[in-house]
């Protein structure tokens, strides 16, 4: 108990990747509240160990775990290491992720590409391929994507970035009809515009001025910015047993953005 309350996700093992900021690092933090072992991964590990001290009186715990997830090994790397190290696994959180620079199709450098797509993407793909196999096994697994309004809409970003999303889109709703009947489910959520730091990645620096100017042109139809903890709170419903019966879903964030 916690508070007077039952916890959401007590004696839970979760892996949520991309948790060193942003919305990875407030579902990581909510998770560990609510009572979760939470496998975090990111590359700086130094601010994942900074998590895991200001979560050290939560009723659960989390465990900072360096990886590359651009990398197919350590994509996969982590799955297995939650999973002997706990001897389970619940919740798989797909999360980390990168812009592009906003660069139309015909725009589009290979290395940005590749980069925007392996992270988005393959590090995903690969990481619920392997949590997959864990769940059948068990009886039971619960995937969540972190998508973008960028996945069901065509201009909120670059060719790449938009591409990438409306993949993992995709792989959400397949995931989570395919596997329906072995109690596996998956979700997605698809923010809008979130405070976080991924607009202040490496290509955004040299962002493509015309792409943006396009983009932006209709960025007034934003009421506003989210907080990413708003992100978390729908995580944490979708890795609960509150939300049991969904399953292939994606779960739009936006303040009511793309319903104009």
């Amino acid at each position: 108990m916690l508070g007077g309350c039952t916890m959401k996700l007590a004696g839970k093992i979760a892996v949520v990747t991309g948790a060193s900021a942003g919305m990875g690092r407030d579902i990581a933090h909510l998770f560990a509240k609510e009572g979760a072992t939470v496998y975090a991964v990111a590359r700086r590990v130094e601010r994942l160990e900074e998590l895991a001290a200001s979560s050290k009186d939560f009723a659960g715990k989390i465990i900072p775990y360096g990886a590359d997830l651009t990398k197919k090994e350590d994509a996969e790397k982590i799955i297995d290491f939650a999973y002997s190290d706990s001897s389970r696994l619940d919740i798989l959180v797909n999360n980390a992720g990168i812009m592009d620079d906003f660069s139309p199709v015909g725009d589009v450098k290979d290395e940005m590409l590749e980069k925007v797509f392996n992270l988005n993407v393959f590090a995903p793909f690969y990481s619920s391929r392997k949590a997959v196999e864990i769940f059948l096994k068990q009886g039971s697994g619960n995937i969540i994507n972190v998508a973008s309004i960028g996945g069901l809409y065509g201009a909120r970003a670059g060719a790449a970035y938009t591409a990438s999303k409306h993949a993992v889109v995709g792989l959400t709703k397949n995931t989570g009809y395919m596997y329906a009947k072995k109690n596996i489910r998956c979700n997605a959520i698809c923010p809008g515009g979130v405070e976080t730091e991924i607009a202040t990645g490496d290509f955004m620096k040299n962002a493509n001025q015309e792409g943006i100017g396009v983009i932006m042109a209709n960025i007034g139809g934003n009421p506003r910015n989210g907080k990413s903890m708003e992100i978390a709170t729908i995580a944490l419903f979708l890795a609960s047993d509150d939300s049991s019966f969904v399953n292939g879903q994606c779960i739009t964030a936006d303040s009511g953005w793309t319903a104009f």
